[in-house]
């Protein structure tokens, strides 16, 4: 056979494309990025912080088909700049009170930036031991922060895994609960399994639950009320459960909240779990936002309990410094996860597995290719240590104090919910307006606040309703955010509510005269 001379080599060589990843390309682009990134971080509070773009914007203004030829970074970025940078909500913005934190940080950023550019895909031991070795380490190391029971660390027969989003571990506990039932009592029988919860319960367990085959007939959403601070009642649901039982149902799952998202509201696990533990349920218990703050040994005492829970999550890249997504899930028995979860198909098949002696966390998720997302909370733990943590969380709850304060000193509004972490619930109270007014005349005027303080672009906050009330939700957890940013936020929400209440005392004084 004749061998291949120069002139094809070089033939073939033109055909391929250019490298895309040559390392001197790279440090250069590389440094335009973080220069774009650190530019846009000491600017991010002068723009509005809730996009101000109408849907359909980005359509019309880029292309209708992607380029043949290649472009420049600095093209490229010039388009971020004026173009998806006017679309985004700032969720980085010392002005951004909404929803819960996604706090950032130098640390956390830096370890994605590694994981992306290592860009393994970990989904068992063999394809990259460090990627779940770390793993391995850093939820024991952020269990014993917790001082969770030894039960959930690997240390103790249990373990931590790295999911995305809460969504995800909870789905995950929830199918372990379900396929360990369905062992027990029979595969037929998956029509008869309930799950419980309190209206107050984030909504990923609802969806969880259609995703799994739960009857919607079976979902059990227990009520709370006002006089109880939202808290999930134990008599409540014991009563919810027997009424199950004597249907010849089979009572599974509850999901129990250290944190609820409308309130912060702790549910008392102390007594749910012994509930749960009489009638043989599966208890997760979800301290996605809360749960980072109880690395502070003045809010452990809300974990307390938790030794009789079967799992437990927390969001890492809600208060904990860790971009997103970064949700631990620890979980006393793997192998009920496993079990639902494995797959082990030949191409898969490693001496390493075979012997039992290492994690594969494709069977601890619902995916099976997974992020070296280790990386990112290993650098945060050890960038800013247990102290600097402790403090950063300490620091969002006292501003959240000072805010507090300022809504009591000011007889227009009221706190609706107890403050246990960083947020605050409030509203204009009903006296502050003129004459009787009804609770749904209150609720639109707080309405009309949300929504004008949102519009400025000054600051942006979110809502939700207790007991029929609509609330103000103001959350304080971003990385950039200090006093002077909640001062400022409380005078833009009093000068707005001052204009909504001159008007509406215009409008009743005019429907008087009228009247007359």
């Amino acid at each position: 056979m004749g061998s291949i001379d120069n002139l094809s080599v070089q033939k073939l060589t033109s055909q391929f494309p250019q490298n895309t990843l040559e390392p001197e390309e790279f440090r250069r682009q590389g440094h335009l990025m973080i220069d774009f990134l650190a530019d846009y971080y000491r600017k991010v509070e002068n723009y509005p912080v809730r996009s101000q773009v109408s849907p359909g914007y980005l359509r019309e203004i880029l292309p209708e088909s992607a380029p043949y030829n290649p472009e420049s970074l600095e093209t490229i970025l010039q388009d971020v700049q004026t173009k998806i940078i006017p679309g985004i909500t700032h969720w980085q913005s010392p002005n951004f009170f909404a929803y819960f934190p996604s706090s950032g940080s130098t640390a956390g950023f830096l370890g994605e930036m590694l994981s992306t550019g290592f860009n393994v895909v970990g989904f068992n031991w063999m394809v990259s031991p460090a990627a779940t070795e770390l793993e391995n380490v850093v939820t024991d190391w952020f269990g014993k922060m917790l001082q969770l029971p030894k039960s959930f660390l690997f240390s103790g027969g249990g373990g931590g895994v790295l999911q995305g989003t809460t969504c995800e571990a909870v789905l995950c506990t929830l199918v372990a609960a379900r396929d360990k039932n369905l062992r027990k009592h029979g595969m037929d029988n998956i029509g008869k399994l309930v799950v419980y919860c309190s209206d107050q319960t984030h909504s990923a367990l609802h969806k969880a639950a259609k995703i799994a085959g739960i009857d919607p007939k079976n979902f059990r959403t227990i009520e709370t009320t006002k006089s109880s601070n939202f808290k999930l009642c134990p008599k409540r649901l014991e009563s919810a459960i027997l009424h199950d039982l004597q249907n010849g149902l089979i009572p599974m799952y509850l999901c129990a909240t250290v944190g609820t998202t409308s309130s912060t509201t702790v549910d008392p696990l102390p007594a749910l779990t012994e509930v749960a533990k009489k009638y043989e349920l599966w208890v997760h218990v979800d301290a996605a936002y809360a749960g980072s703050a109880c690395i502070c040994p003045e809010f452990r005492q809300y974990l307390d309990g938790v030794e009789n829970a079967d799992s437990f999550s927390l969001n890492a890249h809600k208060w904990f410094l860790t971009t997103l997504d970064c949700c631990c899930l620890w979980v006393k028995n793997p192998s009920d996860l496993i079990k639902s979860l494995s797959t082990y198909p030949e191409f898969l098949k490693n001496n390493a597995s075979e012997t039992n002696k290492v994690v594969d966390y494709k069977d601890w998720q619902i995916m099976l290719s997974r992020r070296f997302r280790a990386l990112k909370l290993w650098f945060v733990l050890r960038s800013y240590g247990v102290g600097q943590l402790r403090e950063f969380i300490r620091g969002h709850v006292g501003m959240a104090k000072y805010f507090e304060g300022l809504v009591a000193m000011d007889n227009r509004f009221e706190v609706v919910a107890p403050r246990l972490f960083s947020m605050v619930c409030f509203r204009i109270k009903p006296s502050a307006m003129v004459g009787k007014n009804d609770e749904k005349e209150v609720n639109e005027i707080n309405r009309k606040l949300l929504e004008s303080v949102n519009d400025s672009g000054r600051i942006y906050v979110s809502h939700t309703v207790l007991a029929g009330i609509y609330v103000i939700r103001f959350a304080i957890g971003g990385t950039l955010t200090d006093i002077n940013h909640v001062s400022a936020a409380w005078k833009v929400v009093q000068d707005h509510a001052g204009a909504l209440l001159d008007d509406a005392f215009l409008s009743k004084t005019k429907l008087v005269d009228i009247s007359s």
